[in-house]
């Protein structure tokens, strides 16, 4: 008799992903293949393997839950090299879901596909290497024939050539911010902009981060402009009075992990060295559920926390 399938089998998703390099070619046979492996939902994108900057695959990461499934036709569909590969996995580990790939032995579902990561992060490992090798001997080999190394445009300061190298690192700069803006952004889009730019710097790098309240601004600010966040994101945050700086904090701290509990929330802001309303440095329960009830009476959406 079959066993019958446990509840989390029963919710796991499959959500199919698809992408095509120019707009002349269509997406029309990996979406078969996708609904065939019994994806339900399939997110197509139309853009070059040679660029990181893929808004429906980073969207599709920030929504995606835990316990589904990313699949993929073949590898290159997803990562344009085994690093980037590697980083689109470690994400989807971050938030519990996993990756196949169909036509390729990789499934982190499974101890086999997990074992076939480790041969792949073997292998970037020692592409990088190689890389390094590589351009070490064409530098020793340029100055043997009595030639610079580097961009020849760039020492001569002709124009052309410092646009075409900005245009080139401002294109990187993006790639690599949309590829990391699943880490931030839906902190920052659960606090802004209620809340000012200080409190969430200061949430984000409690968590782990790193960030100042310039690169963080600057890099939302680059998420709207290329269509990947709310303009509402960057709106000048309401004035407050100076003593409603805790109540907003604690808000924010709340707001940013739904999870925490009051005793939680307390020994974060300990951690963070911040006095309590009375000037001390020990937090207690009561005092952030005072704070907590005072921000809701002012509107701000926040949850009840437990109180252990």
């Amino acid at each position: 008799m079959a066993k019958a399938p446990s509840p989390a089998s029963r919710l796991r998703r499959l959500i199919g992903y698809a992408r095509v390099s120019t707009e002349d070619q269509v997406t029309d046979v990996q979406a078969d293949e996708l609904r065939q492996a019994g994806c339900a939902v399939i997110h197509h994108e139309q853009g070059s393997g040679a660029t990181r900057s893929r808004p429906v695959l980073t969207k599709l990461l920030r929504e995606i839950r835990g316990g589904d499934v990313l699949v993929v036709v073949r590898l290159d569909r997803l990562a344009r090299s085994v690093s980037h590969l590697l980083e689109v996995i470690e994400t989807l580990e971050q938030r519990s879901a996993h990756f196949r790939s169909l036509r390729d032995p990789i499934d982190t579902s499974t101890p086999q596909g997990m074992f076939s990561l480790q041969v792949l992060g073997a292998v970037a490992q020692l592409e990088r290497a190689l890389i390094a090798e590589r351009t070490k001997a064409g530098i020793a080999a340029a100055r043997a024939r009595g030639r610079l190394p580097g961009n020849p445009g760039l020492r001569e300061r002709r124009p052309e050539s410092i646009r075409a190298i900005a245009a080139a690192r401002d294109g990187v700069y993006v790639g690599d911010l949309i590829a990391s803006a699943q880490s931030f952004l839906p902190i920052v889009q659960r606090l802004r902009p209620q809340h000012n730019w200080d409190d969430v710097v200061r949430v984000l790098n409690h968590k782990g981060q790193s960030w100042t309240v310039e690169r963080l601004r600057r890099s939302v600010h680059r998420l709207v402009r290329e269509g990947l966040a709310e303009p509402a994101l960057v709106q000048r945050a309401p004035r407050r009075q100076p003593e409603d700086r805790l109540m907003t904090l604690v808000a924010g701290i709340a707001i940013a992990d739904p999870h925490l509990s009051l005793r939680a929330i307390a020994a974060q802001l300990e951690a963070m060295r911040e006095r309590t309303p009375r000037g001390g440095w020990q937090w207690a329960a009561s005092s952030v559920k005072h704070l907590l009830d005072r921000a809701r009476r002012l509107g701000l959406t926040v949850h009840e926390p437990a109180d252990g």
